[in-house]
This record gives structure tokens, sequence and C-alpha cells, in this order.
């Protein structure tokens, strides 16, 4: 892979709250009904073929990594029909709000992994990702803690490995220091192209991309989320 920098012996693990208050009855519920069935099942002898997740033949795959309450990941399944997802998520109170309003709403396109999204990139193949989403992933605003943050250039050669050729990867944050790390490490690993012709083209979300509960809150709070949309090369 191009540029990688990345040591295969060392292990990699995200950070991260696993669970926050406690569920209520419904959403336990919902959690145990519906969770088994819409996992991804991992296979340490085996790659995870996307094609075999759905009822129905998909034109594409898409994968969100940290899906939050899953207020992206829904809209997006609800607008392509036709579009497989897969979205990544340990923290188990966001994986219950996006079950029930999967259930609520009969969507029958999203597929979860409610764990450290490493360990299923490990197991998707080479190129079988049309399009990817990191949305307002955790800072770590502190500089001995940067070493958490999602985006490095172990990371970023698992999303070329998985994304096709000419595949998408976007990119959100409120965190100007988090943008420019992201920025530098784009640079360094030369596996991807910024789509970026203008300062319009990252200061607004392009119509295609439905905004969340975290990006609300941060214009609310006076921080300006940035949009950065990169290609796989």
């Amino acid at each position: 892979m191009t540029g990688s920098g990345h040591d295969p012996t060392r292990r990699r693990v995200l950070y991260g709250r696993r669970s926050g208050h406690k569920l209520r009855p419904h959403q336990q519920e919902t959690l145990a009904s519906l969770l088994p069935r819409l996992s991804v099942p991992l296979d340490p002898q085996g790659d995870v073929d996307a094609s075999l997740l759905f009822n129905e033949p998909k034109r594409a795959f898409w994968l969100e990594i940290g899906f939050g309450g899953g207020e992206h990941l829904l809209e997006q399944a609800r607008a392509n029909p036709d579009i497989g997802f897969i979205g990544c998520e340990p923290f188990i109170n966001g994986v219950a709000k996006l079950l029930v309003n999967i259930q609520n709403e009969a969507v029958e396109n999203i597929r979860i992994h409610a764990d450290d999204a490493l360990a299923l990139l490990a197991q998707l193949p080479e190129n079988s990702v049309d399009r990817l989403f990191t949305l307002f992933p955790d800072p770590w605003p502190k500089k001995r803690h940067h070493k958490r943050r999602l985006i490095n250039q172990g990371s970023l050669t698992d999303f070329q490995r998985v994304l096709k050729p000419g595949g998408e990867w976007r990119f959100a944050t409120d965190i100007p220091d988090y943008c420019r790390w992201t920025l530098a490490h784009i640079y360094r690993h030369q596996g991807f192209r910024w789509l970026a012709n203008s300062p319009r083209d990252w200061r607004h979300r392009p119509t295609d991309w439905p905004g969340t509960r975290y990006e609300a809150k941060a214009r609310r709070e006076g921080r300006v989320p940035v949009y950065l949309r990169f290609q796989a090369i």
C-alpha cells in the first residue's frame, strides 16, 4: 500500500465509550431481538462478503465508521434503498437508538457491527466498499491522546485497501486542529486525492450529505464544521 508507514505487527485499537445511561426497556428488547439479525458476522478464517448480508442484490456498498445515534446512516439508507449500508459503532446506546428507528421504519438495507471498526476493516476484501464515512470522530484534543485519534497512517491504509479505486471517503469535523491533522496525514499517505476546488467545497455540506445531531450541537455552540471529501487512488 502506498505510503502507509504502518507496522503490521502492532495491534491498533479504537478508543471510546461503550455505554452511557441505562437503556429503556423498549431499547433493551429491540437490542436483544434485532441486533443478532442485523449484525455482520466476522469469521477469522475468511472475508466478509457484503453481497451476502442483504436479502436483495445491492448496486453498491457504503460503510460508516462511528455512526453515533445513526441519523446520517438512517437517512442515507432511506434515500438509497438499492445500496447496502454497514454501520460501525461500539457505543451501545447509539446502536440501540438506531435499531429502534430501523424497526419502526422497516428499513432493510442496514447492517451493524457494534464493536471496534478495525476488526471489520481487517475482514473486508480489497476494493469492496464504494463509499466510506467518518463523521465527527472523537478529536481527542489533549496532545497526549492524539495517538487515539481514528485518522492515522494505519487507518488510511485500511480505508484505501477496502475502497474501490475512485471510491469516496467523507470526513467531517468541527475541530480545526483535527482538520489540519487529517490533511497532514493525507499528504503523507498519498493514497487519496482531496476533492476540493474552492473553499466552498469544504465549508458547505453537499446536498446528498445528511446532517447529524452532533453537527447541530456544534453549530449551536459556535463551532464551524468542515466537510472533506477524498477519492481513493
